[in-house]
C-alpha cells in the first residue's frame, strides 16, 4: 500500500523532490500549493498523485511532510503545523537556505511527537517552477540536514532513505555551522554581485557604451545577480548577524586593498592576487558545490549564414542538449563566440569532442 507524503510547494525543489522519491518508493503524494495552477500542472505532470489549497487535508496523514517554501513562509507553515493533528512519528523537513530560525522554532514540534530535521538542497536551475522540475536535479550536489536537538540518529536515517532517490551527498550540520557556510560561499556573494552591477548602473547609468562592454564577461561574473530579490531579501534577514560579520570582515579587506593601491606597493598586490589565484586554482573543478554550477563552452564560429543552426543541429543530432545559447561578439571578418551552456559537465566535454571533430575550435575558461 503506498504510503503517504505531503509536499508544500510546487516550485523547482519540491517537484524535484517529489520526483526523486517516486524513483525509490511506493508513495502516494500530495501537492499542498495556494496556486491552484501550479498544483494542477504539477498533477498533468505526474509530480504529484493529489492535490489541495490546504495543508491540513494532507498533512494529518502523512508519514513525511516536506516544506519546500521560501524561509519566511516556512516559519508560518511550522506554526501551522503545531496546531494540527499529526501521525506519531511523523517527519518533517524543510528545503530553505537558512536554518537556525527555523529549527528553533521547529523543536515545538516534538512536543507533538513529531520529528523535524532541517534541511538545504544545494542545487537548483536557472529555469523555476514544478514544469522544470527534475528527479535528478540534486545528483551529486551537497543535501545538508540539520536535526533539531535531541533527533534520534534513526530518524536521520529514515529521512535520508526517503531522499535517496535524489542521489545527493548528505552532509549532517548543526544550524549555526550551515548559515555560517552558507553565508561565506552563497549568501554573501549574492551582495557582492548585486553590488557590482549596481556600481556600474550607478556610476555610468546614462552611458550607452558601459552596458555594452558589460554585456560580456561582468554579465557572466554576475549572473547570480539575476536571482529573486524577494527570496535574497528573506535569506539576507534570517542570516543577518553572518551577513553583517561578513561585511565587516570585507570593509577591512577593501580597506587594506586601499591601503595597498595608496602606498603603489606592487609587491603587496601582487601577493594578493596571487594567493587568491592559487587557492581558487585549488578548488574541486568537478564538484558541485553551494553555488549552481554554469557547465559553458566557448566556440568560435565564423560569420556566415546558416553556422549555429549548423551546429545545434549538430548537437542535437548526437543526442547533445544545450540549455542556453548566447553570441558574444559577431562583427564582419573577424570570428564569433558562441556561449553554449550544458546541464553537466560530461554533455559538455561530449559537445566539445564533437565539435571539434567537425574542426571548431573551442575552449572551457575554468
Amino acid at each position: 500500500m503506498p504510503r503517504n507524503i505531503c509536499v508544500v510547494g510546487m516550485g523547482l525543489i519540491g517537484g524535484s523532490i517529489a520526483l526523486s522519491i517516486k524513483n525509490e518508493h511506493d508513495v502516494h503524494i500530495t501537492g499542498v500549493d495556494i496556486d491552484e495552477n501550479q498544483l494542477r500542472l504539477a498533477r498533468s505532470l505526474g509530480v504529484i498523485d493529489d492535490d489541495t489549497t490546504d495543508i491540513s487535508t494532507a498533512a494529518g496523514k502523512a508519514e513525511l511532510i516536506i516544506l519546500a517554501v521560501p524561509v519566511t513562509k516556512t516559519e508560518v507553515m511550522i506554526e501551522q503545523l503545531l496546531d494540527m493533528p499529526l501521525r506519531k512519528g511523523t517527519i518533517i523537513t524543510d528545503v530553505g537556505s537558512t536554518k537556525k530560525r527555523i529549527v528553533e522554532k521547529a523543536g515545538m514540534l516534538h512536543e507533538k511527537g513529531v520529528e523535524f530535521v532541517g534541511g538545504h538542497p544545494m542545487a537548483g536551475s536557472h529555469k523555476s517552477g514544478v514544469q522544470a522540475a527534475k528527479a535528478h536535479l540534486f545528483e551529486n550536489a551537497f543535501y545538508v540536514l540539520t536535526p533539531v536537538q535531541g533527533t534520534l540518529a534513526s530518524t536521520i536515517m529514515q529521512l535520508q532513505d526517503w531522499l535517496k532517490g535524489t542521489r545527493a551527498q548528505f552532509l549532517e550540520l548543526t544550524a549555526d555551522q550551515h548559515d555560517e557556510l552558507a553565508g561565506l560561499i552563497s549568501h554573501f556573494p549574492h551582495i557582492i554581485a548585486a553590488g557590482l552591477v549596481q556600481q556600474v548602473k550607478n556610476t555610468h547609468k546614462d552611458d550607452s557604451l558601459v552596458t555594452r562592454m558589460a554585456a560580456g564577461g561582468f554579465r557572466d561574473i554576475t549572473r547570480i545577480a539575476s536571482a529573486s530579490p524577494v527570496m535574497w531579501r528573506d535569506i539576507l534577514l534570517h542570516n543577518k548577524q553572518v551577513m553583517l560579520d561578513l561585511m565587516k570582515q570585507w570593509k577591512a579587506q577593501m580597506e587594506s586593498v586601499e591601503a595597498m593601491l595608496k602606498e603603489e606597493d606592487s609587491e603587496g598586490i601582487l601577493e594578493y592576487f596571487g594567493s587568491a589565484k592559487s587557492f581558487r586554482d585549488g578548488l574541486p573543478a568537478k564538484e558541485r558545490g553551494v553555488l549552481p554550477s554554469h557547465y559553458d563552452l566557448f566556440v568560435d564560429v565564423p560569420d556566415h549564414p546558416g553556422v549555429i543552426s549548423d551546429i545545434t543541429g549538430m548537437l542535437a543530432e548526437s543526442g547533445i542538449s544545450i540549455i542556453n545559447i548566447r553570441i558574444i561578439e559577431t562583427r564582419e571578418d573577424i570570428m564569433g563566440v558562441l556561449q553554449l551552456t550544458f546541464r553537466s559537465d560530461q554533455e559538455r566535454l561530449e559537445g566539445k569532442t564533437r565539435l571539434e571533430q567537425a574542426f571548431y575550435e573551442t575552449y572551457i575558461m575554468n
